[in-house]
């Protein structure tokens, strides 16, 4: 039994080497997550960016408000009374309550068109009420107005 001749398997050397880069299927997975986080971003960043709008324009409501509040105090007046001079406008943006309270046209960060802000009525405004709203978008209402 001494005589058994020992036979070795030899492995090819082609079969166990392998070939450098990456399949098709790896690199199409690789550009499809990538393409999600790049959607991803681009979704939070528009989000952000109308989250954003939304307070600068409800900081002008308030600004205006507190500009409308200022000119009833002046003038003595109470509130539901008509607001008289040109405090008031077609157009809040522009005109009277712009240049007496305001270095520049107050207008909506949305707003495009330059329209500006709707006034809710022709007279002094009873607490908690706003004197203008936004005219570009409605869900720019602030959600609570008591402290103005």
């Amino acid at each position: 039994m001494n005589n058994i001749i020992k036979k070795t398997m030899k492995m090819n050397k082609t079969a166990t080497k392998l070939k450098p880069g990456m399949t098709l299927i790896e690199i199409t997975v690789v550009i499809l997550v990538l393409l999600t986080l790049i959607a991803v971003l681009f979704i939070g960043a528009n989000i952000y960016k109308k989250g954003a709008d939304r307070a600068a324009c409800i900081l002008n409501i308030r600004n205006i408000q507190q500009a409308v509040r200022a000119d009833q105090n002046l003038n003595n007046k109470r509130e539901g009374e008509p607001i008289y001079g040109n405090i008031m406008d077609s157009q809040v943006g522009t005109g009277g309550l712009t240049d007496q309270y305001f270095e520049e046209e107050v207008l909506c960060p949305e707003d495009t068109e330059a329209v500006g802000y709707t006034w809710a009525s022709a007279n002094y405004p009873v607490l908690s009420s706003t004197a203008v709203s936004c005219a570009i978008d409605t869900n720019h209402a602030p959600n609570d107005t008591s402290g103005w």
